[in-house]
């Protein structure tokens, strides 16, 4: 027997989530455990529920996409977050994906893309759908991938010699998230040692003050 694919739909539209949710209740191996107006009511609510997978908008009253991503993420660095929008500018796509959303879905796609986005992410792989990786051009010169806003303040911590523990402490987070956090970076700016990255803060300017949140 398949497991059944727990999905909550946050989204402030609520046509758009209802029709969401009909679509994805077609199906015999998903089910939609919650939907959301906004990333202040998924924060409270979501950890509780326990999803498979979210689906994501960004633009929201109270708390955006991106921040409740993030957050959501620090909570439990296992979530598979899925970006649903309207916007197309790769500016917003590669911003979602730095935040550590798995996917990024354009709202107008036929429907039955959604579903493969979220077998995809459940299969621990990213899904851009055909839009999105029309707009999001690799990068040239290798250019690095931007790291988040609490990438940015672990990485201040860390270039301070604070341990993981330590810096857990100061964060009020837990190790195992500053793990996560610490591998992201390394794998964003290619660095591999400790003293790497204290040498890219001291060279970027990280260890006089972190980056303002997006």
């Amino acid at each position: 027997m398949t497991d059944i694919v727990r999905v909550a739909i946050v989204d402030d539209h609520p046509m758009v989530a209802e029709g969401i949710q009909s679509i994805l209740e077609s199906y015999d191996d998903l089910t939609v455990i919650a939907t959301l107006a906004n990333g202040r009511e998924a924060l409270d609510t979501l950890p509780g529920l326990k999803p498979d997978v979210i689906l994501m908008d960004l633009n929201m009253p109270e708390l955006g996409g991106l921040t409740a991503t993030e957050m959501l993420l620090e909570r439990d660095p296992d979530l598979r977050i899925l970006v649903l929008s309207m916007h197309d500018s790769p500016e917003y796509i590669s911003t979602a994906l730095s935040h550590g959303a798995m996917g990024y879905v354009l709202k107008d796609v036929q429907t039955d893309e959604i579903k493969t986005a979220i077998d995809a992410v459940m299969r621990g792989e990213r899904y851009l759908c055909t839009g999105a990786q029309g707009s999001l051009e690799p990068p040239e010169g290798g250019a690095r991938e931007q790291l988040t806003s609490r990438e940015q303040t672990v990485l201040l911590q860390l270039a301070q010699g604070k341990s993981n523990k330590e810096v857990a402490q100061v964060l009020n987070i837990s190790v195992r998230t500053v793990e996560t956090h610490r591998k992201n970076i390394k794998r964003k700016l290619g660095i591999s040692s400790t003293a790497g990255l204290t040498r890219y803060a001291m060279e970027h300017g990280v260890l006089q003050g972190t980056g303002a949140d997006l």
